[in-house]
């Protein structure tokens, strides 16, 4: 009986009877994922980066002794709240529109007087920039994603980044759209979400800063976009680039309105 129920069993693969099989284990696996993911995320150590955070934007730093309370991050001098769910957006003062980091950068030089070489994670100067992203991030949890558009800078970004998020290249003519354009994709048996649309698009783009188990580190948004192209194997994107900033005006203004999770945490 043992035999003919196995051998019914392969009889069904080869004929490509596999599908309801697969189904269900990637079902089951799916919610081994999600459960995983509500385990790790009682105490999320993204809270440690929180707190230096805070410090540091109080804190009185630089050769100019000051602290990063009069820093405008969009919503005017030291106000944080909400910040962080309206950017990347056009900064009148740099001429150009940037995201949370590439604007810490600029408050630390205005402000500070610290000249951050913050295109290299592991510096100290990036990793104080980190911490600043994750608890700004903190601050604007549960709020909707709100990315401006009402300048010309601002538009274009948005379209620039739709354009990336398409362009295929590389040694294996990939584009962020082959793993993140349709539903149903997956790698391995991870779920991709499809960033052309709202509410995947929202959460993904407030899933960043998020601290990821399997290399005890804080990963920023632009430290996920360039790993992102590490693996489509395109050059290496350099920090602050347009390219990643379009991207990430490209997944905000897609993801409007989504309430933002971040800080979040990872396998």
């Amino acid at each position: 009986m043992l035999k003919k129920i196995v051998g019914s069993g392969l009889l069904a693969l080869a004929l490509g009877g596999a599908g309801p099989i697969v189904a269900l284990a990637q079902s089951d696996s799916e919610k081994a994922i999600d459960r995983y993911r509500e385990l790790v995320a009682d105490g999320n150590p993204a809270e440690l980066w929180e707190a230096k955070g805070e410090a540091l934007w109080k804190q009185k730093r630089g050769p100019k002794n000051a602290s990063l309370e009069k820093c405008d991050l969009g919503q005017g001098p030291g106000v944080v709240k909400g910040a962080y769910v309206t950017l990347p957006r056009y900064f009148s003062d740099v001429k150009r529109v940037q995201d949370l980091e590439t604007r810490l950068v600029t408050c630390m030089e205005q402000h500070q007087g610290i000249q951050a070489k913050a295109g290299v994670y592991d510096r100290d100067d990036h990793k104080d920039i980190i911490s600043l992203v994750a608890w700004i991030a903190s601050e604007s949890r549960g709020m909707p994603v709100s990315l401006p558009q009402g300048h010309p800078e601002e538009r274009r970004m948005y379209e620039l980044g739709k354009q990336i998020f398409f362009y295929r290249a590389g040694p294996y003519d990939f584009a962020c759209a082959t793993c993140h354009g349709e539903d149903g994709k997956r790698i391995r048996l991870q779920v991709l979400p499809n960033l052309t649309k709202n509410d995947p698009a929202g959460r993904a783009f407030t899933s960043w800063p998020a601290y990821r188990v399997s290399n005890s580190q804080l990963w920023p948004m632009q430290k996920r976009l360039e790993d992102c192209f590490r693996q489509q194997r395109f050059p290496y994107v350099e920090f602050g680039s347009d390219v990643t900033i379009a991207l990430s005006s490209y997944m905000g203004v897609t993801g409007k309105g989504v309430k933002s999770l971040a800080p979040t945490i990872k396998r």
